[in-house]
């Protein structure tokens, strides 16, 4: 029988998460990223609860990554559920929610047996290392407390008895110094920009070779800052600007009321979108056909709340996203809705619907810089990581106020688990090798 890992880490992200463990092949017991799916090293944070089937010692049916996805497009009967890590430190984390067949799940359940299928895949380990944003909530200490203590809560519920958590920024800081490291580069100043589907956070680290080995790098932590705007607002923006409008949104009816609008950015929202497909709700805007001038906007708008469209809809606004971050423009299919229905899809709409977004980012990024007590002159390089980076905008926008510094990528989808497992084997490996 095959021992399980010592310990591991674990990058929960609000759109992917991954896994680090020690390498049992390596005697230095070097971390490495295992698969979470075939010949994958991320995994998207989704579940498909399954309508039919039967619960089993796990709970009831369900799916995970891309698996829950495929589900959802393939039209199986369910509900899919994704950033959950979003729910953290708000009221919904006790509440439950209809998964469909008549079942009900506690949203703290749901991120918990995602956790429990990320343990499985790394041997069941009892320590961890769970990553965190610099602030779950903005603003809000006791709430930005809860959501930690509420994800605590559920990774020692699936068995981790040993929990540890790092910033992600912080942990991105550790990767890219091990990179330099390598390449020969002795100590610099980074500013970390870690920018996935939730938050942007920012951690001023200073970084190299007399550093790396030591546990405690409080003193090298010079700031950390951070802002709940990511992916998924830039997503929501994309599609109430490109998408929605041909919906109704933000049009006015005959009678020169605009049409009311709460409908539509809860379709944007993915937590929420399952709260348009109520009974009461669909019909109720079944009746509110003589509010649209073009009463088309209307047939769409319903087709997608009468055949539960929302969660498509909003990859669609994700395609598009992703299709103009390189400054080029797109289309958008939206034959699925409409026969023939295709919308265009500029940089110049884009731009204008994340710039109030992508400008507090990177002022984050300089408010960080000086809490540092730094100027962006003495910045030596910019180390951006997480999936929204892939963002030229951004990217282009934020190395602008930066002039001096080096732009270096790492892995958008790796290296905050990368730089967890690093800390990983700093903090437990010398347990581990006692224990052994």
């Amino acid at each position: 029988m095959i021992a399980p890992p010592p310990f591991c880490a674990i990058d929960f992200g609000t759109s992917n998460s991954a896994v680090a463990v020690p390498n049992a092949s390596t005697a230095a017991g070097e971390m490495c990223l295992i698969e979470l799916e075939p010949a994958q090293r991320t995994m998207p944070t989704a579940v498909f609860y399954f309508t039919e089937g039967a619960h089993d010692a796990d709970g009831p049916p369900r799916a995970f990554g891309r698996a829950a996805v495929a589900a959802y497009v393939e039209g199986h009967d369910g509900r899919l559920m994704r950033s959950m890590k979003s729910i953290l430190g708000s009221p919904l984390i006790d509440q439950t929610t209809d998964v469909g067949g008549g079942r009900g799940a506690k949203y703290s359940d749901i991120v918990a047996g995602y956790l429990k299928r990320l343990r499985r895949l790394a041997g069941e380990p009892e320590r961890v290392v769970l990553g965190r944003p610099v602030f779950f909530v903005d603003g809000e200490p006791e709430r930005d407390a809860a959501a930690q203590a509420q994800l605590e809560a559920c990774a020692r519920a699936v068995g981790f008895r040993e929990v540890h958590f790092q910033y992600e920024p912080i942990a991105a800081a550790f990767d890219f110094e091990q990179q330099a490291i390598r390449e020969g580069k002795g100590e610099q100043i980074v500013l970390v920009a870690d920018i996935g589907g939730g938050t942007s956070d920012f951690s001023i680290v200073r970084v190299g070779p007399e550093r790396m080995q030591r546990l405690a790098r409080r003193d090298d932590i010079l700031a950390s800052h951070g802002i709940h705007i990511a992916g998924t607002d830039f997503d929501r923006h994309i599609e109430l600007a490109g998408l929605l409008q041909e919906f109704g949104y933000r049009t006015t009816g005959p009678s020169g009321r605009e049409v009311p609008s709460g409908i539509y950015f809860d379709l944007a929202t993915w937590h929420l979108i399952n709260t348009c497909y109520s009974p009461l709700r669909v019909a109720e805007w079944r009746g509110m056909k003589s509010w649209f001038t073009d009463v088309r906007q209307h047939a769409r708008l319903m087709t997608v709340l009468e055949e539960r469209l929302g969660h498509e809809l909003a990859a669609r606004a994700e395609g598009a996203k992703i299709a103009v971050s390189g400054g080029e423009d797109t289309t958008v299919d939206l034959g699925h809705i409409e026969t023939g229905l295709v919308l265009p899809l500029s940089e110049k709409t884009a731009v204008a619907a994340l710039r109030a977004d992508l400008d507090r980012i990177i002022s984050t990024a300089h408010e960080t810089v000086a809490l540092a007590g730094l100027k962006a002159e003495q910045i030596d390089a910019l180390y951006f990581t997480g999936g929204s980076t892939g963002l030229r905008l951004l990217v282009d926008g934020m190395a602008a106020g930066f002039p001096k510094a080096a732009r270096v990528s790492g892995d958008r989808f790796a290296s905050v688990a990368t730089g967890l497992g690093l800390h990983a084997r700093r903090l437990f490996g010398s347990a581990a090798a006692s224990e052994a």
